[in-house]
């Protein structure tokens, strides 16, 4: 700038004593300066263009209270705000606190760089005013936020910034050519739309959110992060947006991850979330603090799909963070749900449509010691209905949340690249699949084991008994060692032993989960009646650590009794999620697991019949590309069988590995409840011959059948008796065409086929049983 270029400073002071803070800043940093407010007053075409704008903010900061400058609630009930006080007493705040009112400055621009950004990005008609009142306003925020924090990094005028862009009255016009109506009524249709979900943040709302809301999880847990990951996601956050994708297993999700973030002075997410929350108060308040609530279903309407991927583009664009659930709903089971693909196709365009731009990906995990929905979730996947949210649901469940329930876990997988994770996908219609099954990949890796869910694991074994202390830590005992070799993510080995252990069972008890009888000699411990399906939620969120091992030894027992032998075909595989047709078994078995094939023969055989009971599993667990899951269960051997390697893998050699491990052998209790759902479901089809049957009715069948079976004691799992589970073998049954028989003659002929293959699953695993239940002899030991 020359000595002789014009200065005006723009600023928005709206009380005297702001303006004379603003004046005193200005005679110190531009004496010859203009001051001018409100800027949309301004005839800039008088003005030279080497003029240059100064935007200039007066910013009044709360008292510090516990270390933070926040508003309370206790100051919005008294009528105040401490970030926009009353010109009345403004005077007396600074007189007492001088340190209350700053004044901040953002980057200068001169009136000829302004028009050259507002030729490139403003659509045509659009007044140069109002973009240059937008682009103060974004430069004085950006200046602010050096001094409240990256915490309170919020968009402001982002329906205005949308609709007047080039790029949104482009694609509306092309939009409303194809529906055949007016480009102005689909322009005014996409801006209305846009007001309805657009999150309209205020640094005030998101204080009072998190300062009322927290009080629904800050009682009940202790919230724990994994810190060096966060170090490494704030660095990422300097060159992109973050796109936060969370396992979903409670109401409180959002709010614990928000006060992780918050606490570590991220900027807020924009959180994605169902408009079934919009109701009063919740609605209103939580919408100004970064909730958007969006339509559960909205692929029919166009104009509203055009609106919301222009909204997720400018989101994108100007690397807000984003947070969605990518499930769709909350975890029945305590297993991570089929990812839904509707708002990562959104995101996808977003990045699309923006040359060079880029999102990251974080998975996110959150595990709770305990939770109270479960019950109520457990019931609506036992066949019951789930009951509305509402202001009395609300008040319900905060009382619920009053007891301490243990800790809350956040955890971050490794971050995922989207432009990358794309281009690694290929292309193909499963493309958006595999991107979405490598980061629910990257939850489960990053998912915490807790000492619940191993209660859980032990308690729910397949014979519906009690257990004493000792015997549970005996089945404990070769789980943690196995944990620990594996360095999985596993709980404080102190929890799961002595009395420690105990601590953990008697928590499980006050919440009616397990109960103790103590009228013999010695306690025992059991899962209260009809509670198998509240326990197994806890135990199911760690079963994905441990059903590549389950599948490793169901396989060697296949080979070790002669039930798979080498020289035999490999098994045709039926395509499943993110999976390619042309990729079949045989050419999986051929690849290298761990480093070099041994054995061409049982070794090769082995592998086939991995391939077919993850198959047979490929609904309810992710599992990664084939060669990796080869790859996989080649370490899964190293921990099992070290120095497989070199020796040939005979079937004798098999079984006395497996009758090596008596007490470690994990198949039974990780695999049982999925294949006696696999039971229950076959042989349902099976009684309907070859007739069909719609899904829900289907199901309500399963539900029926399967109670009658764990009465009878064929099933051996009760919680296995599940909607969610069901669901899972529907589209297990739909993928071999044995729903409606599109892809069999003989659809009937088809049905016997898996139950068939199910039966035999269940042999393999009451085999199991059998080489365990030399057990006690070990029970007795660690009692000694």
């Amino acid at each position: 700038m020359r000595v002789t270029d014009p200065v005006v400073v723009l600023t928005k002071a709206r009380t005297a004593c702001e303006i004379r803070a603003v004046t005193d800043w200005t005679s110190a940093n531009y004496p010859q300066a203009r001051i001018v407010g409100p800027p949309v007053d301004i005839d800039f075409d008088e003005l030279s263009p080497d003029t240059l704008l100064v935007p200039v903010r007066a910013v009044w900061l709360p008292a510090v209270r516990q270390g933070q400058r926040r508003v309370t609630l206790g100051d919005v009930l008294v009528l105040s705000n401490p970030r926009r006080p009353l010109g009345i007493v403004q005077p007396i705040i600074r007189k007492r606190r001088p340190d209350s009112l700053r004044v901040v400055a953002g980057a200068p621009a001169t009136i000829a760089e302004l028009r050259e950004r507002y030729s490139q990005h403003q659509a045509e008609g659009a007044p140069f005013a109002e973009f240059v009142v937008f682009q103060a306003s974004m430069s004085a925020e950006r200046a602010e936020r050096q001094i409240v924090g990256d915490r309170y990094k919020v968009p402001r005028l982002v329906a205005e910034q949308i609709s007047s862009s080039s790029r949104f009255q482009t694609s509306a016009a092309k939009l409303a050519a194809e529906l055949g109506r007016p480009t102005d009524a689909v322009v005014a249709e996409a801006t209305d739309k846009l007001s309805t979900f657009v999150a309209t943040q205020s640094r005030l709302m998101d204080d009072i959110f998190s300062a009322t809301f927290n009080r629904l999880h800050e009682r009940a847990w202790n919230v724990t992060v994994d810190v060096d990951n966060l170090n490494t996601l704030r660095t990422l956050n300097k060159s992109t947006g973050l796109v936060f994708l969370p396992s979903h297993r409670s109401y409180v999700d959002p709010l614990v991850l928000a006060t992780v973030l918050r606490d570590n002075d991220f900027p807020p997410n924009l959180v994605l979330g169902g408009n079934n929350l919009s109701f009063w108060p919740v609605g209103p308040v939580a919408r100004r603090a970064g909730m958007i609530f969006i339509r559960r279903k909205f692929g029919a309407d166009p104009v509203y799909k055009f609106a919301m991927r222009s909204y997720l583009a400018y989101i994108v664009e100007k690397r807000f963070n984003l947070e969605w659930y990518i499930e769709g709903g909350r975890s029945r089971t305590g297993k991570l749900r089929k990812p839904k693909l509707g708002l990562l196709t959104y995101v996808v365009d977003a990045v699309g449509q923006l040359e060079e731009a880029d999102v990251t990906i974080v998975p996110t995990s959150i595990v709770y010691d305990q939770l109270q929905e479960i019950g109520a979730m457990a019931a609506e996947d036992a066949g019951g209905t789930k009951k509305p949210e509402g202001v009395g649901w609300l008040l319900r469940y905060a009382k619920a949340q009053r007891n301490y329930l243990g800790e809350a876990r956040v955890r971050f997988g490794t971050p995922i690249s989207m432009r990358a994770a794309l281009d690694d996908a290929g292309e193909g219609r499963a493309r958006l699949e595999k991107v979405a099954f490598r980061v629910m990949d990257e939850i489960n890796s990053a998912t915490p084991i807790s000492a619940t869910s191993l209660a859980g694991f032990a308690l729910l074994g397949a014979q519906d008994r009690a257990y004493t202390l000792a015997e549970i830590e005996a089945i404990l005992a070769p789980l943690l060692d196995y944990i620990d070799r594996r360095d999985l993510p596993g709980p404080d080995p102190a929890l799961c032993r002595g009395t420690g252990l105990a601590q953990t069972l008697r928590v499980l008890a006050g919440n009616g989960v397990v109960s103790c009888y103590d009228g013999g000699s010695e306690p025992v411990w059991s899962i209260v009646a009809d509670n198998h399906a509240v326990a197994a939620y806890y135990r199911n969120g760690a079963l994905h650590h441990f059903v590549d091992r389950a599948i490793v030894e169901v396989a060697m027992l296949a080979v070790a009794e002669g039930e798979v032998r080498a020289g035999l075909h490999p098994t045709t595989e039926h395509d499943g999620p993110a999976e390619n047709a042309t990729e079949t078994a045989s050419a999986a078995a051929g690849a290298e697991s761990g480093s070099s094939v041994v054995d061409e023969g049982l070794l090769a055989a082995s592998q086939r019949e991995a391939l077919r009971i993850r198959d047979l599993l490929k609904f309810e667990f992710f599992f990664p590309p084939k060669t990796e899951f080869l790859h996989r269960l080649g370490l899964e051997l190293d921990f099992l069988a070290p120095g497989w390697r070199a020796v040939t893998p005979t079937q004798e050699w098999t079984y006395e590995v497996l009758h090596g491990h008596t007490g470690g052998l994990l198949a039974r209790r990780t695999l049982q409840p999925f294949f006696d759902a696999q039971l229950v479901f076959a042989t349902r089809l099976v009684e309907l011959g070859s007739n069909a049957r719609e899904k829900d009715d289907l199901i309500a069948d399963c539900l029926g059948l399967g109670r009658q079976l764990a009465l009878q004691g064929v099933v051996r799992s009760k919680d296995s008796v599940s909607k969610d589970l069901y669901d899972g073998c529907y589209q297990l049954a739909d993928n071999r065409g044995l729903i409606h028989g599109e892809d069999h003659d003989d659809v009937g002929a088809a049905r016997h086929s898996w139950l068939d293959e199910v039966e035999s699953m269940r042999q393999r695993l009451a085999r199991i049983a059998s080489i365990e239940e030399i057990q006690p002899a070990v029970w007795s030991e660690v009692a000694r």
